[in-house]
């Protein structure tokens, strides 16, 4: 082969192997041009992770955490990055196992006092992992403890004056020819069985308000028509305490309601006013408008909450003083129907008290908004015309 034909054989060779390798150039190019953007397969599974609701937590043959998430420190399956001891002994034993098991992981601080439950679900991997799963049924034991309760306070408030009822039958049956027991027997018949409708009679009401159950459809209530309904309805009761009830001018004020509702939460603020009060002293209902609020405020001068009480008093069949409460009739269920109907007319209502000095419930709901105008309803045009407390709010710092 002479010199210029091995030369152009090279060059030949040189051209082949540059357009070969531009060729495999733009198939990588295209391939990685092809491939798809965003995370990976494993950044995708840690994310998940991560944002799972259940706290997570991966562990190898030795018990030592490979991962978790921050859910799982929260639930206190993972404390001073290391994990509850607990976890791990039921780790060692799946992987003996190779089965699933399920531990108790609620704190242990917590237990027989509060109902937190946590449980752990823990299940092999493979080659000596495993995976801890702690799950929060702490809201579901809340609810379960609530519905004990309710369950058995219901039992023991029906229990009562069924039990009554049946001892007083008993003794009438017995003095069925003495004219003056058997009155006497049956005035104290007459008041157990009163008694026990209103006390049925208030635990349906709460149901409804409570449950799933619709509200009547809303209409716009005369705020002064509902504190006139309220005083003829405890005008009874306030008389045979000797109380007197004063209320202040009409306001003109409206709201959106349901106007039998909102005159039984007025009347169990009253009834509970008059039962707390001593003879001779007064108790007032005063209303006005803050902001876009209407306050219906119910103040005495009785014996007051005490402070650790206060918070506690608007829960069903809880009396700050069980005594009295048993004394006046009362059925404990009062101010938690008042509490459902403010929270049902988008209200609330907030408590003042003081021992030895007196209370305040105010019921505080939103103003009817009408369609035109200023949107106040009815209400006064001038501040003066707006009716004041005779009270100062608990933020305030004020006495009544």
């Amino acid at each position: 082969m002479s010199v210029s034909a091995a030369l152009a054989l090279a060059v030949g060779c040189l051209l082949v192997g540059a357009i070969v390798g531009s060729l495999i150039t733009r198939s990588r190019r295209r391939r990685a041009d092809s491939r798809p953007t965003g995370p990976t397969v494993a950044e995708l599974l840690l994310r998940l992770v991560r944002s799972s609701n259940n706290g997570v937590l991966v562990l190898n043959r030795f018990g030592d955490m490979v991962l978790h998430n921050h859910r799982a420190e929260v639930l206190g399956l993972v404390r001073d990055n290391r994990a509850d001891p607990r976890a791990r002994v039921a780790a060692e034993q799946v992987v003996e196992t190779h089965e699933d098991l399920e531990v108790d992981l609620s704190p242990l601080e917590a237990r027989g006092r509060q109902p937190e439950a946590v449980v752990g679900h823990v299940r092999p991997l493979g080659d000596g992992f495993t995976v801890v799963e702690a799950v929060d049924h702490s809201e579901a034991a809340r609810l379960e403890a609530v519905r004990r309760d309710f369950v058995a306070n219901v039992s023991h408030e029906l229990k009562t004056p069924v039990g009554a009822i049946a001892l007083l039958t008993e003794a009438v049956l017995d003095a069925a020819e003495d004219v003056e027991e058997v009155r006497r027997f049956g005035g104290k018949i007459l008041h157990e069985s009163t008694r026990l409708g209103t006390l049925v009679t208030e635990l349906i009401a709460l149901s409804r308000l409570q449950g799933a159950e619709r509200l009547p459809d809303l209409n716009v209530v005369e705020v002064d028509a509902v504190v006139r309904e309220a005083l003829g309805r405890t005008k009874l009761s306030a008389e045979s305490a000797d109380i007197q009830v004063t209320a202040d001018a009409p306001s003109g004020l409206l709201i959106e309601g349901d106007r039998t509702l909102l005159v039984t939460a007025l009347s169990n603020l009253l009834e509970n006013a008059i039962a707390y009060s001593a003879a001779g002293s007064p108790v007032s209902v005063s209303r006005k408008l803050v902001a876009d609020v209407v306050e219906i405020a119910v103040t005495d001068r009785g014996i007051g909450i005490a402070e650790e009480d206060q918070q506690r008093v608007f829960e069903r069949f809880y009396r700050a003083d069980k005594a009295r409460s048993r004394a006046t009739g009362g059925t404990g269920l009062g101010l938690a129907i008042v509490k459902h109907v403010a929270a049902n007319h988008g209200g609330e209502v907030k408590l003042w008290s003081m021992q030895g000095t007196g209370s305040t419930f105010t019921l505080r709901l939103p103003v009817y908004q009408a369609a035109s105008g200023n949107g106040k309803g009815a209400a006064p045009e001038s501040p003066e015309q707006i009716p004041r407390l005779v009270v100062t709010t608990q933020e305030q710092g004020g006495k009544p």
